[in-house]
């Protein structure tokens, strides 16, 4: 939208030059599209001068337009050579003034366009004037009729026109001496009011011996659980008191207060603690009922508030949490967290911890391999008896190895990582790029890494990998020099 601002000033008398006041005329175009698919080209020739195929109206600027198409010229003098193109003022107007452009779309894709345009470019005598309904903007000659029929812009008989109109209008803006002030929405505040009052409520919920009345049409807007439990097939017919299992009252009490205002309640108020740890506690039960209610947004929330608060001593319940609850991004936050080498002993002895490996024994398995990442600088050269030692550096080094961890497979293998954690398991498969599956797992060290002892199956990066001890018999240890001696020389 173009605008041309001219200020013009309200000339102030002499014995109050400080009541002064300043108003803007501001001229700008309205602008809209529209596009006019022509099929059937062939047919229409032959139809004769001055024969016209108009598209739909279509409305811009507060005018209805539309698009004429001449498929044998407009003008006699012409002997059809031409075709003609307009766009005609479809509405009641006097003096519409406006932009216009006409395009023939190339239908090759490669987009070189016919384009008759008033946009972009000065104009001598200003915006085309519309005087009447009827009145048209155009060219007679548009095209050459036998090079159209040659041409890019002709594709399985039909052309395509897109056409733009910029309708010129003006204002002139003042000082807003007068206005009326609009207060912001405060919905919310009502039906939270219509909670805390208690009038019209229709359903009751009994949680951990507390009783909280409701209604009906709110829990059923809001949450899909509650409508299907309410209104479903199977719902409960015994509405005066619904048991809620397995969540305390205070939760259910934030539920209900997020489902009427649409906000968290005060959760210290709530809880009656005035501590972070209390209010990290309350947004991991109210994730859970998030999830368990089908409330998306209050679920972010809560995601966003534990990621905000996540601390050593509650970072492995979250995690496990995040995993129950498919909440990936709160769940990626908490592994980077748990494995950055100043925190992981920490949280292994907290009690969270324990609970996560009761609870989510597969997440031990991502949360090696974000250990592994932190000290990242993978893996080749070779070193003495079995142990293979890798460095990322040489591809040529890693497919030797590649071909010789391929006939490992089924044989029992150690891995080393940088953390120094050592794996011994049955070799599953393993890739170009040394990333290596472990079956029947178990750790060397195990009163170092206790929480591991639950791991049968793990993936480990070749990246993290700090040396794979082979077993004694399966491999040729002077073929492998020698492979690795002609490596080094380039074959």
């Amino acid at each position: 939208m173009g605008r041309v601002p001219r200020e013009t000033s309200t000339p102030s008398s002499s014995s109050s030059a400080s009541d002064s006041a300043v108003s803007t005329s501001v001229t700008e175009t309205v602008n809209g599209s529209h596009q006019f698919k022509i099929t059937g080209y062939l047919l229409s020739k032959g139809s004769g001068v001055g024969k016209y195929i108009a598209s739909d109206t279509f409305m811009v600027g507060g005018y209805l337009w539309a698009v004429y198409f001449y498929p044998d010229g407009k003008s006699p003098e012409d002997n059809v050579a031409y075709i003609s193109l307009f766009i005609a003022l479809a509405s009641e107007g006097t003096d519409v003034r406006a932009l216009f452009e006409l395009t023939l779309l190339d239908q090759s894709g490669k987009e070189m366009h016919k384009v008759h345009s008033h946009f972009g470019r000065t104009l001598e005598s200003g915006p085309y004037a519309l005087k009447y309904r009827g009145n048209m903007w155009g060219y007679k000659r548009f095209f050459k009729r036998s090079l159209l029929e040659q041409s890019d812009y002709l594709k399985d008989d039909c052309l395509s026109v897109h056409c733009s109109v910029g309708v010129v209008k003006s204002h002139t803006e003042g000082p807003k001496i007068y206005f009326i002030a609009v207060p912001p929405s405060n919905i919310g505040h009502h039906f939270g009011q219509l909670l805390e009052h208690g009038k019209g409520t229709d359903v009751n919920f009994e949680v951990d011996g507390e009783v909280f009345p409701a209604h009906k049409l709110v829990l059923v807007a809001r949450s899909p659980v509650f409508r299907a439990q309410l209104f479903g097939p199977m719902k409960d017919h015994n509405t005066e008191q619904i048991a809620v299992e397995d969540m305390e009252a205070p939760v259910f009490k934030a539920l209900l207060h997020f489902i009427y205002w649409d906000s968290l309640p005060n959760m210290e108020e709530l809880i009656g603690l005035n501590s972070k740890w209390a209010s990290t506690l309350m947004s991991q039960h109210l994730l859970a009922a998030a999830d368990r209610y089908g409330l998306d947004r209050l679920r972010l929330i809560c995601e966003a508030n534990l990621c905000d608060g996540i601390a050593i001593n509650t970072v492995a319940t979250t995690l496990a949490l995040a995993e129950q609850h498919h909440c990936f991004l709160l769940k990626a936050v908490c592994l980077k967290f748990v494995a950055m080498p100043e925190n992981l002993r920490a949280v292994m002895q907290t009690d969270g911890f324990e609970y996560m490996k009761e609870s989510c024994t597969t997440v031990l398995s991502e949360l090696l391999e974000y250990v592994g990442r932190v000290n990242e600088h993978p893996v080749i050269v070779c070193r003495h008896g079995n142990e293979a030692i890798l460095d990322e550096s040489d591809a040529n080094g890693r497919r030797l190895f590649f071909s010789y961890f391929k006939d490992l497979v089924g044989r029992e293998v150690t891995v080393e990582l940088k953390n120094d954690l050592a794996i011994r398991g049955t070799l599953h498969s393993v890739d170009q790029y040394l990333n290596i599956k472990l079956e029947n797992t178990r750790v060397v060290d195990q009163d170092k890494y206790p929480h591991m002892l639950s791991v049968r199956n793990c993936f480990i990066r070749g990246s993290v990998v700090r040396y794979v001890q082979l077993p004694p018999d399966g491999v040729d240890i002077e073929l492998l020099h020698d492979a690795t001696r002609r490596e080094a020389r380039g074959g």
